[in-house]
């Protein structure tokens, strides 16, 4: 008696437990069983009892029963809704999402800092004795209406063909900051700052606060044909104060620069956990255009399992009137492992 009591308990859970379970139908005619999760751009994540953790183009559902959302708009409204998939679309009640059009994501991720630490090292003995090191880290964050990003970098490196005469070859730091605000969902106002020093290049160091406009032009957006695309376009007014050790004829210590700059940021479709990146920054002086700054770097990163990250990147800096008997031009390879977030 008693075990027949189990059987029907254990019967009535399972059939309780099935009644509680979604099931998605595939166009093809397959049925996966389990629990829908959140929306990823044009992918839905489901939680199969028999596949695990899977997600699922929307284009290839042909229904799901209604779960619940979070919408987020343009205008930076969200709500929280209950809808289905029927053959691909979004529908309520059998009609198609309203306002679809007016949606920004769905399920937008959870707002939390973002970052990473990457170093490389190069050390050579023999007929050459030579040590590097650099260091690359970040950390950001993406709120509703504002975004904050700091970098900060350090390279160092000595050379010589014994180990007594090496001599420092790089010694070279800096620091910097962005905050932006969002007004709409793509014009946005600036304020940042940076602050560097430069052995080498005979620049005891450098203060430049900036403030401007922006425009967010792609934010995510993700193309069926290649990927997910991030693209802004900046423009403002900087303050620059430079102490150079051998100060270059006729520069200003402290002056004025008209600021353009943007930002490119790739998640190619067929190597979604790739990230291509691309920026570029432009200081005229107002009074005196033959005098500028540029900084730019390209590059790319890639998780390689548990966090651990592979950089590989480019950076170039210019500077048309640098100190006394140095070069304008600095262009450094960094390839490097590093932790991200």
């Amino acid at each position: 008696m008693k075990r027949q009591t189990v059987l029907v308990a254990g019967f009535v859970l399972l059939v309780a437990t099935s009644a509680l379970a979604d099931q998605l139908i595939l166009k093809s005619g397959s049925c996966l069983t389990g629990q829908t999760g959140v929306v990823k751009g044009d992918k839905i994540v489901f939680a199969s009892d028999d596949l695990g953790e899977v997600e699922v183009s929307l284009n290839q559902i042909a229904s799901l029963a209604p779960s619940s959302h979070t919408i987020l708009y343009v205008d930076g409204e969200r709500e929280t809704q209950e809808f289905a998939v029927s053959n691909g679309v979004f529908v309520i009640q059998g009609a198609p999402l309203p306002k679809a059009s007016e949606i920004k994501t769905i399920d937008p991720e959870e707002e939390k800092w973002h970052g990473s630490v990457n170093v490389t090292f190069m050390s050579s003995r023999g007929n050459s004795y030579e040590g590097s090191a650099a260091v690359r880290a970040n950390v950001n964050r993406r709120w509703e209406k504002d975004r904050f990003r700091s970098d900060f970098m350090y390279d160092y490196g000595k050379t010589g063909t014994t180990r007594e005469n090496r001599e420092k070859t790089t010694d070279k730091w800096a620091i910097e900051a962005q905050h932006d605000h969002f007004w709409t969902p793509k014009f946005y106002t600036y304020e940042n700052g940076r602050y560097e020093q430069d052995d080498i290049a005979g620049l005891d160091d450098r203060l430049r606060l900036g403030a401007g406009v922006g425009l967010q032009w792609l934010d995510n957006k993700v193309y069926d044909l290649t990927g997910k695309w991030s693209f802004n376009q900046e423009a403002g007014l900087t303050y620059f104060s430079d102490n150079y050790r051998d100060k270059p004829h006729g520069t200003d210590e402290d002056y004025g620069a008209f600021s353009y700059a943007h930002h490119l940021l790739y998640f190619p479709k067929w190597i979604e956990q790739v990230k291509v990146f691309h920026n570029l920054a432009y200081y005229p002086q107002v009074d005196d255009w033959e005098h500028y700054n540029i900084t730019a770097d390209a590059g790319f990163s890639t998780e390689i399992f548990y966090g651990i990250n592979l950089l590989a990147k480019i950076e170039w800096d210019y500077n048309s009137r640098p100190s006394e008997g140095r070069k304008s031009t600095d262009f450094r390879s960094i390839l490097g492992l590093g932790y991200g977030w």
